[in-house]
């Protein structure tokens, strides 16, 4: 892949912390900004920006502990990651944008219509709930055991993270070598600060708690709302995803088969053209 260079880069000061954020594109054309995941960076977007860099300049930037941004060790909470996202859209001049979250980052999508739907052209969510579920509740407390649990148990998890969130398809067409690199670089992109993966983690207790009395907020957000599901998704069950059909009053929601978790990845030929239109219709009825 050839060398990505943003139009426009820098950090944002968020009282004593810093947000790395990138902006790719002209500021001639609409604006989405992609979410990362939990295990994310920006570059872990540059593959995908030729999907959309041809209608739309794309907005990315780490949370707390990701990438270039600052990790300190202590509390973090969704909210003030919509936050960081408004504190950087204003700074580059920008009313509207489509916002795509795709697991950890559909919560930073779900609280960011419900704090900034003003600021929403579209929200496109994917392997994200908005409900408390048991089994969600352990899959967070099993990955707070491998954090905690030192060098070894960090690097067992990598192989329980990776076989979890792709669908079967992706997995058999896999090289055993390219898994084995994501891996590595996710093993070494956080061995020596763990602390970040855990406060991630942790910052979906707080956005959990009082869910239910943030309903009525959420079923206010008048968005044109995308919910796009991998048919195969082990980590996120559809059943657990749906629930949000009843909570947003204008959402579509689409089945992409043969997908896991990460169906922009394992199914990009279907997400980002769906991506897209449902983009340029600003509609569900795309």
């Amino acid at each position: 892949m050839a060398e990505v260079v943003p139009e426009k880069s820098g950090h944002l000061p968020f009282g004593e912390h810093r947000i790395y954020w990138e902006y790719h594109g002209k500021g001639d054309k609409e604006a989405v900004c992609l979410l990362n995941g939990l295990a994310m960076h920006t570059p872990a977007w540059y593959w995908c920006l030729p999907e959309l860099t041809d209608e739309y300049d794309v907005i990315l930037y780490d949370y707390l502990g990701q990438g270039r941004s600052s990790c300190p060790d202590e509390p973090h909470f969704i909210p003030d990651f919509c936050h960081y996202l408004t504190g950087i859209i204003d700074h580059l001049g920008i009313d509207k944008i489509h916002v795509m979250g795709i697991s950890y980052g559909g919560f930073i999508a779900l609280d960011y219509g419900r704090l900034y739907q003003d600021r929403l052209h579209t929200l496109t969510l994917s392997g994200i709930l908005l409900s408390h579920e048991r089994q969600f509740e352990m899959y967070q407390a099993l990955s707070l055991l491998f954090y905690r649990s030192g060098p070894v148990g960090f690097e067992i998890y990598t192989h329980y993270l990776y076989e979890k969130i792709f669908g079967e398809p992706f997995l058999e067409a896999l090289d055993p070598e390219t898994l084995q690199d994501m891996r590595q670089r996710f093993f070494e992109r956080y061995k020596d600060r763990i602390h970040s993966l855990v406060r991630l983690t942790e910052a979906q207790d707080p956005f959990f708690r009082g869910l239910e009395e943030r309903y009525p907020e959420y079923r206010r957000v008048k968005t044109p709302t995308l919910l796009v599901s991998g048919e195969q998704d082990r980590v996120l069950p559809l059943w657990q995803q749906k629930k949000m059909l009843d909570i947003f009053p204008d959402i579509r929601f689409e089945l992409v088969e043969g997908a896991g978790h990460v169906l922009y990845l394992e199914r990009k030929d279907v997400f980002f053209p769906m991506l897209r239109a449902f983009m340029k219709a600003k509609s569900t009825g795309f």
